[in-house]
């Protein structure tokens, strides 16, 4: 015989109920009132010491919850035309960039044109025989063994100031490696951040097209995305609209610090983007829209050396495909810095909190991560 429940139990059931749906109500109502009563005061003040009108300053993005709640500018572009920073406003991304550069290969895999598990000297039969055994994958998330270029690029020129070093190029920088006998280490077996890896991937993107790195980065990056004025910079062939100049500090007094015999090197650090534009590259992450969910998670899984742990300035790191996957105060993160001469820039994306905070400076003196983290305080609710 079923149970009959007494008219007042009935009702203190019915009475729990409501008043645990409430509390949940509530609870998730705090949490998005706790994000929306981030002022664009509380945010000003962490940026308070950019704030100027004849020195380089930098350009901030929020992007919550698919929207972006905040977007400004501080200091000039350069100290010729003293031109306002605003969002449309073009920075040189330096390593920033790496994440576009893993998403051309990811196409190409994508498109069956190539697979991450191919060897360099497939791509460059002339390559020495060392590239035999480092792979695409190798070159994506810094386990390559590949001596760094810059490096290799100054000892060709040991007396010579670094101004007066002629830039190199993507495919320069494949000849220089081409030009030693063995890399650093054994594929795989070590985690060391690699300007060079990247390169390579970008002239490997060009021969697997058939077209230039940059035209490929514009024709399936940044036309889909209508990010309509990000490019991949090439002197002489293009030019960078509403352009940030680089700046550094010295004895005091700012000087104009824009390229260096690197800046040429798109694979690694070449493209230049603004804050409109990255807010549609943030979203189209978020849904998907280059590649699906299955298709981005080779570069949302963290590396494994097989000899030691990951590891950069003494500090275990989690790297993918052109991101660093640490967590954050406990929060699933997905970021990257850029650091070149006069710009400094970084991505923090938190997914699960649906948070992005970029930062974009053309100066050398701040630290745009340690700025973008305390941004992104206010709204997680983390302590500093």
């Amino acid at each position: 015989m079923s149970k009959i429940l007494s008219p007042r139990l009935s009702e203190a059931s019915a009475l729990k109920t409501r008043l645990a749906t409430a509390l949940l109500l509530a609870l998730a109502y705090s949490a998005v009132t706790a994000s929306a009563q981030v002022s664009s005061t509380q945010i000003d003040a962490i940026f308070a010491s950019l704030k100027s009108s004849n020195t380089p300053g930098a350009a901030v993005l929020v992007v919550r919850n698919g929207r972006p709640v905040f977007r400004r500018g501080y200091g000039v572009t350069d100290l010729r035309t003293l031109r306002p920073i605003d969002a449309k406003t073009n920075f040189r991304l330096a390593s920033f960039t790496k994440q576009f550069t893993a998403m051309c290969i990811m196409l190409l895999a994508r498109d069956g044109k190539l697979h991450y598990d191919d060897h360099l000297t497939d791509f460059f039969p002339e390559f020495p025989a060392y590239g035999k055994s480092i792979t695409v994958r190798n070159l994506l998330n810094h386990t390559s063994g590949l001596e760094d270029y810059g490096e290799l690029l100054m000892k060709q020129y040991p007396d010579t100031p670094p101004e007066k070093v002629p830039q190199i190029l993507d495919a320069g920088v494949l000849k220089l490696l081409e030009q030693q006998t063995s890399g650093k280490f054994a594929p795989g077996t070590k985690w060391e951040y690699s300007n060079s890896g990247y390169a390579v991937l970008a002239m490997i993107v060009e021969k697997v097209s058939g077209r230039p790195f940059g035209q490929f980065l514009h024709e399936r990056i940044f036309v889909p995305l209508k990010m309509k004025t990000t490019l991949a910079y090439e002197k002489g062939k293009n030019e960078v609209p509403h352009r940030a100049y680089g700046h550094s500090k010295n004895d005091g007094a700012w000087r104009e610090t824009d390229q260096s015999p690197t800046s040429a090197v798109l694979g690694d650090g070449g493209i230049y983007s603004s804050l409109d534009d990255l807010a549609k590259w943030d979203r189209a992450l978020r849904d998907h829209t280059l590649l699906s969910e299955a298709e981005m998670r080779p570069a949302l899984t963290p590396v494994q050396p097989t000899d030691a742990p990951s590891k950069l300035d003494d500090r275990a790191v989690s790297y993918g495909f052109g991101w660093f996957l640490d967590p954050y105060q406990g929060h699933k993160r997905m970021s990257h810095d850029g650091g070149t001469i006069g710009f400094r820039t970084t991505i923090q994306r938190f997914p699960d909190d649906k948070l992005t905070v970029i930062v974009l400076a053309n100066r050398t003196d701040i630290d745009p991560e340690e700025l973008a983290l305390k941004l992104a305080d206010l709204y997680l609710g983390a302590k500093p």
